[in-house]
């Protein structure tokens, strides 16, 4: 069983460790409790059997939602959590206003990518070396209104 639930500070030691194991580049346990300060952020967390298992951070700015963050735990993946953060990422941006969804992601990312077209996304720019550690391109996805 999935629980998805907002972000608590109590989580921030896990989820900075979940951000070692999945990306790079990982956010330090100081900018995830400015995240989780931040008002304009929501982040919430997936535990499954008990255990954390990933999380998620959506900014919302003048009606817009742009994905900062999505990680599920290598132990958790393949089991459609993904999904499931990605449909209370959805839900969580429609409740507060905000109708259109952006998000960057690695060129090479496949499983991601195919996850977020399927959630409606689609690729409308390239940002040319975006990423380090290697360095990548990023696609710039957009989940628009209708």
């Amino acid at each position: 069983m999935t629980a998805i639930r907002e972000m608590k500070p109590e989580d921030l030691a896990w989820v900075t460790e979940l951000e070692r194991l999945c990306f790079s580049d990982p956010w330090s346990e100081t900018l995830l409790a400015e995240a989780l300060a931040q008002p304009l952020d929501r982040l919430w967390v997936a535990e499954e059997e008990g255990r954390p298992a990933g999380y998620f951070d959506l900014r919302i700015v003048a009606g817009e939602g742009e994905l900062m963050r999505i990680a599920v735990a290598p132990g958790f993946r393949g089991r459609g959590l993904g999904r499931k953060l990605m449909e209370k990422l959805a839900e969580t941006a429609r409740e507060n206003g905000a109708q259109e969804i952006t998000l960057e992601v690695r060129a090479s990312n496949a499983p991601a990518i195919a996850l977020y077209k399927s959630m409606g996304f689609q690729t409308e720019a390239v940002r040319k070396g975006y990423y380090a550690s290697p360095a990548e391109d990023a696609l710039i996805m957009w989940r628009r209104r209708g």
